[in-house]
């Protein structure tokens, strides 16, 4: 991060590639222990623009950032299975903006995603696996259930119920690593886990050789 916005608008442009034009802070709390003990990170937002016009969003929580990027309608689905969301065809569905709690179809069995107040006090416990191995080898990006484009090095996951967008902390049990995680994806639709990690979250906990982990996922910050 510069320290000091130089006099030169366009030169400063060409070294950082970015231009924030608005912030917004909150801060928020959930438990981090079964005993009462409260936790409180700041949540910085950054709306971004890149010299190339891209716009994305710059999160800052807990220490983690994450780059939020709209994915092309072109690119396809990280979960292909997905036949529905909201009764539309998936990407109708994103281009309408109807994904965040709506009903979803794979292989045709339906999930019926929790509600913001419902996911405030989520808390489980179960192994968490990680995916989006065939994206490294392919030519154009995919999009998450929710239209942003799937980074699978960045600090993101998938759920079957969470709304889309939630972060949550995953702790790994095995080690007592712990991380921020934003969820923006559906899955795993694996009997027996509860979450997905990218390949990237996979390797800070430490289980990305391994495959699996047992792991404590709560949810602490959600966005509207």
């Amino acid at each position: 991060m510069p320290g000091k916005r130089k006099n030169n608008p366009s030169g400063y442009l060409l070294l950082c590639g970015l231009v924030f034009v608005s912030c917004q802070v909150a801060r928020t709390t959930y438990d981090i222990t079964e005993e009462t003990v409260k936790a409180t990170y700041k949540v910085s937002k950054f709306t971004a623009k890149s010299a190339f016009g891209a716009g994305k969003l710059i999160y800052h929580v807990g220490g983690f950032a994450f780059k939020v990027v709209a994915a092309p309608l072109s690119w396809p689905l990280t979960r292909q299975e997905i036949e529905t969301i909201d009764g539309l065809p998936p990407k109708e569905a994103i281009r309408r903006k109807k994904v965040k709690k709506s009903p979803y179809v794979v292989k045709g069995r339906r999930y019926v995603p929790m509600s913001v107040a419902q996911a405030r006090n989520y808390r489980e416990t179960g192994i968490a696996s990680w995916y989006g191995f065939e994206t490294y080898h392919q030519k154009d990006g995919h999009m998450t259930a929710n239209g942003e484009a799937f980074d699978p090095n960045g600090l993101n996951a998938a759920h079957k119920y969470l709304p889309l967008p939630t972060f949550v902390k995953v702790t790994n049990l095995e080690n007592r690593r712990s991380i921020i995680l934003r969820v923006n994806d559906r899955g795993p639709f694996v009997d027996g886990r509860i979450i997905d990690l990218s390949a990237g979250a996979a390797r800070k906990l430490g289980f990305y050789d391994k495959g699996t982990a047992k792991v404590r996922v709560e949810t602490f910050a959600g966005e509207g």
